[in-house]
């Protein structure tokens, strides 16, 4: 099998330039997707500081997709936490308020966990769900995840050392000893990131420079899990701020609209 393209890096010169840049890319890979031969586009979520970045953009930029456009988008979660959705904590909760009340998808459209059940039989109902949308594939292959990366170089709820990082049969896992709380969530594993068509982490920050230097630089003998995001076939980039790339000497482009 031949190696990973090498991962693309964006430094923008503020967060916000780089949330209209990552909410045009949706919209245009979205557009190119609808106008293919299988006519829908799957996208995959993360939470944190994504939400209220995509909460601001991405209605715009999807806007002349229209309801007919956006009816044929299928939504997912990169990682839950077990918690009822209108708790604060929820990522489907934060993006229902803030994104999806403004970016019309049908909620037939949007795959959710089932927070009421218990972790292990909350990540089986999901996975299930995720092989229903996903149909033909043996995997679920997302046209685009927008990842997150923790200051530990977690993404998803893949922690460093934890052995969910071995994990190779399931599409989906629970995790009952979060390092990071609350304890118990669901996640995507391994292969599903990894069979992605394109990949996108966002970071921004100073926090995550040492961090970011590590992954995209230091090639470590046992790689944190950002690392091991290596999409087989697809495409993998990163769109930082200049605080976030501050200690990187590897290429990367710089884009600014000043």
């Amino acid at each position: 099998m031949a190696a990973p393209a090498p991962a693309l890096i964006s430094v923008f010169s503020s967060p916000q330039e780089l949330g209209a840049s990552l909410a045009q890319l949706v919209a245009q890979r979205a557009a190119c997707c609808l106008a293919g031969a299988r006519a829908r586009f799957a996208l995959g979520l993360s939470g944190g500081s994504l939400v209220s970045m995509l909460a601001r953009e991405l209605p715009a930029a999807a806007a002349p997709a229209g309801p007919a456009g956006l009816a044929r988008w299928t939504l997912g979660f990169c990682d839950e936490r077990l918690v009822p959705f209108e708790h604060s904590e929820s990522t489907y909760g934060l993006y229902r308020m803030h994104l999806l009340s403004r970016l019309p998808i049908p909620d037939s459209q949007v795959i959710t966990i089932d927070p009421e059940l218990p972790v292990e039989e909350a990540a089986e109902d999901y996975a299930k769900k995720l092989r229903q949308a996903f149909q033909g594939d043996s995997i679920p292959v997302f046209d685009l995840l927008i990842l997150g990366v923790g200051p530990d170089g977690h993404t998803c709820s893949l922690f460093p050392d934890h052995p969910l990082l071995q994990e190779r049969e399931k599409i989906v896992a629970p995790i009952s000893d979060s390092p990071k709380p609350p304890p118990q969530r669901v996640t995507l594993t391994l292969p599903v990131l990894n069979a992605a068509r394109t990949v996108i982490f966002v970071a921004t920050g100073e926090g995550k420079a040492a961090v970011l230097k590590r992954i995209l630089q230091d090639k470590e003998a046992n790689p944190l899990p950002a690392a091991l995001v290596q999409p087989h076939s697809g495409s993998l980039c990163w769109f930082l701020d200049e605080a976030a790339a501050s200690l990187l000497t590897v290429p990367f482009e710089k884009h600014s609209t000043l």
